[in-house]
């Protein structure tokens, strides 16, 4: 199995100029850097994948690249021609929510529904979603979207195998649900229903 991705690059990079949020935050553009977390790819291999015209995504990748965002990894002469490779320039791009990025989660949190709705039968029975709700502080929430962040990270440098793609969502968010009162003293000793009652 090949090492997702199939080329060097940085563990992370922190978005800090409007340039880069213009880059990374239009559909295509985000399409394209998703797709090179797989492996190195040409503009026509990302044209056929994204089924737009190979001018198009050049000129998106031209974008990505002055940015900083992508950058050719490798080279490779096919016929008269030097075939160009592109690749992120870091695993994880890290953002705040300003500029284009916001409203992200929520664009990101329907784009996933509409994905799941429109499955087919035979895939939509391997769909495992589930929900909990706990009640914890800002420092936990904090905690907690690193160690899903992490997950994720993980999660998208597994090998390439198998035929199908498979999308990992996540999301930390505070709701305006109620929760049970503070307990009123401790709780008293379990005991079976049917002893102790007159």
């Amino acid at each position: 199995m090949t090492e997702t991705p199939d080329y060097e690059l940085a563990d992370s990079l922190e978005l800090s100029t409007p340039e880069q949020y213009r880059a990374l935050f239009e559909d295509t553009r985000t399409e394209i850097v998703m797709l090179l977390l797989e492996r190195a790819a040409t503009t026509s291999e990302l044209a056929e994948s994204l089924g737009r015209p190979k001018g198009t995504v050049g000129h998106h990748l031209k974008v990505l690249e002055e940015a900083g965002l992508v950058r050719v990894v490798r080279t490779r002469k096919v016929r008269a021609l030097e075939a160009k490779y592109y690749g992120r320039t870091a695993r994880t791009f890290y953002y705040q929510a300003v500029n284009e990025a916001r409203g992200l989660s929520q664009r990101t949190l329907a784009d996933v529904s509409a994905e799941i709705t429109q499955l087919p039968a035979e895939l939509a029975d391997q769909v495992n979603v589930n929900l909990r709700y706990a009640r914890i502080p800002a420092d936990r929430v904090a905690e907690w979207n690193e160690r899903v962040g992490d997950l994720l990270v993980e999660f998208g440098t597994q090998p390439r195998s198998g035929e199908t793609t498979y999308g990992l969502a996540i999301a930390l968010y505070p709701t305006g649900r109620s929760s049970l009162p503070e307990s009123e003293g401790p709780a008293p000793e379990d005991r079976p229903e049917s002893e102790g009652r007159e």
